[in-house]
């Protein structure tokens, strides 16, 4: 579970601020008439805000070479 944990930090870390950031613009952005899908309910924000933001934060993952070249020779 640790050597999960460390491998997906950034993961980890890009949806934690992801879905804060998300939260905070539906409290202080939103959408008035509820016609926005994203915007319209806070839970939609959030979970919106927590993708982008691990999906953001996980482009800086190094890639381990050495894994990566077992992987290959495994398939």
């Amino acid at each position: 579970m640790k050597k999960w944990f460390n491998n997906n930090i950034l993961y980890l870390t890009g949806a934690i601020i992801g879905a804060f950031t998300g939260y905070f613009y539906w409290q202080q952005i939103g959408c008035t008439s509820g016609t926005c899908a994203i915007t319209s309910q806070p839970l939609n924000s959030t979970i919106y805000g927590a993708a982008m933001g691990a999906l953001l934060l996980g482009m800086f993952k190094k890639e381990n070479k050495k894994q990566f070249a077992e992987e290959k020779v495994q398939e």
